[in-house]
């Protein structure tokens, strides 16, 4: 079967590689010409582990191609995907629907026979049946099925999540549409992955109602680790004993400085104003980021706090700053908040990131890039762990402590524990939702 996949941000590349690895014909689509390419040599303007071996091995096997004309790579495709890009609106938080509407457009002045459009952008109920009035309109003697099929993709285990999901949806509104996406996905109904087929508007809000609660899960377990630690409990036991529960489970409960990246902002955030316009306003949600927020700017505080509210002039050593781990994505990463809050209050940054270097130097202005965490906390004041990379989960505690000014450390992902780092002869150690070590409260 003939793919086009408009778009080769995140989502169109991988589910476009995916495809091809199925054994479709795809051709990837981007109006940029340096990405395209940079494609064909084999580069991948992203990082996601495994996704440059895809990319040669089916560029290789003529499954897989990149181009910049739309309308050729239109023409003759059974389906035809939307994967562009549906940011914040500036100023009311809607989605902004500016590229897919375009992506739509230039398609149906391409389409010359019966094409399923798909859209696989994350876009508010009632997207797809204003893609159906859009094409209808401008070609208006072509058959077309519009669809939806919203991506569950976890940035890190993209190609895993693709290739083994918990679950496909696919919005439909006739058989013949629903029998070109059954083709499609083939590889994963004969290996009885679960294929969910609904109406457009209930595949819509699937995504949406899927992200904001896991977004509520994160921000939940925040809020009580900070009850922790105004308590004594320890959030992580907390966490434990609730993921034990079948009905809970214990993914999506591990504390931290607030949730970030490419999806859960924006989706709280749109599906937010989508209540707003329907006269239903989304209360958990809209308290969901309102509490994310201020998660975020209690993280600088409690770094301030751990040097006794004076960072000014003090040297301080970041480890991570991408939004997780296995990702270069630094979009709506906690550490834009922290870093640029502590460089206000004066702080000298140095940041050590595996992949975040690419994107952080243009967003993280006035930070020293270091390649090794040891050069990075040499006569520091104190070390911060934001992001869980596994290059800082084995960490020789005792030469970091050893090689700083002050072995003061804020691990605002729960790694270390605070015998562990007592032991390496760290003197001041503040996690979350645990307890601190710290002069006057040694534990």
């Amino acid at each position: 079967m003939k793919i086009a996949m408009i778009g080769t941000g995140y989502v169109g590349l991988v589910s476009g590689v995916c495809f091809s690895d199925f054994g479709h014909e795809v051709v990837c689509v981007d109006k940029n010409p340096e990405k395209i390419a940079m494609l064909r040599r084999g580069e991948i303007p992203i990082y996601e582990p495994g996704l440059d071996d895809l990319v040669i091995k089916n560029t290789e096997a003529g499954r897989l191609s990149f181009s910049e004309d739309l309308a050729g790579a239109v023409a003759d495709a059974a389906a035809v995907f939307i994967a562009v890009g549906t940011p914040t609106r500036r100023g009311d938080g809607h989605a902004d629907l500016t590229y897919v509407m375009a992506a739509a457009q230039e398609i149906a002045n391409a389409i010359t026979g019966y094409t399923v459009i798909v859209t696989k952008s994350t876009v508010p109920v009632g997207t797809n049946r204003q893609v159906k009035q859009m094409v209808a309109k401008t070609n208006p003697n072509v058959a077309f099925d519009v669809a939806s099929n919203p991506e569950f993709l976890r940035e890190g285990a993209a190609i895993d999540d693709f290739m083994r999901p918990d679950r496909v949806v696919v919005g439909v509104e006739t058989d013949r549409a629903a029998e070109v996406m059954e083709e499609i996905y083939r590889p994963l109904y004969l290996r009885d992955f679960p294929i969910l087929t609904t109406d457009l508007e209930t595949a819509e809000m699937i995504k949406y109602a899927a992200n904001a609660f896991l977004a509520t899960k994160i921000t939940f377990i925040n809020e009580i680790a900070a009850l922790c630690e105004r308590t004594g409990a320890d959030v992580k036991r907390v966490s434990q004993g609730m993921g034990l529960d079948g009905r809970i489970g214990n993914k999506f409960l591990h504390a931290g400085p607030g949730y970030g990246g490419s999806c859960f902002p924006k989706d709280t955030r749109a599906l937010a104003r989508i209540g707003q316009d329907h006269g239903l306003p989304m209360q958990i949600t809209e308290t969901v980021i309102k509490v994310n927020d201020e998660i975020r700017r209690r993280m600088t505080e409690k770094i301030v706090d751990m040097m006794d509210g004076k960072v000014a002039g003090k040297t301080i050593a970041v480890l991570g700053v991408t939004f997780k781990p296995n990702t270069d994505d630094m979009r709506e990463s906690p550490s834009l908040t922290i870093i640029p809050a502590l460089i206000g209050a004066g702080a000298k940054l140095r940041v050590v990131d595996p992949q975040g270097q690419r994107e952080g130097a243009e967003l993280l202005p006035g930070v020293q890039w270091l390649d090794d965490a040891y050069e990075a906390v040499r006569d520091a004041d104190a070390v911060v762990i934001l992001t869980e990379w596994n290059e800082f989960r084995a960490l020789d505690l005792e030469r970091m402590s050893e090689r700083m000014r002050v072995p003061a450390m804020a691990d605002l992902r729960n790694i270390y524990s605070v015998k562990d780092v007592k032991q390496a002869g760290f003197l001041r150690y503040v996690s979350i939702g645990r307890p601190d070590l710290l002069p006057d409260a040694e534990s």
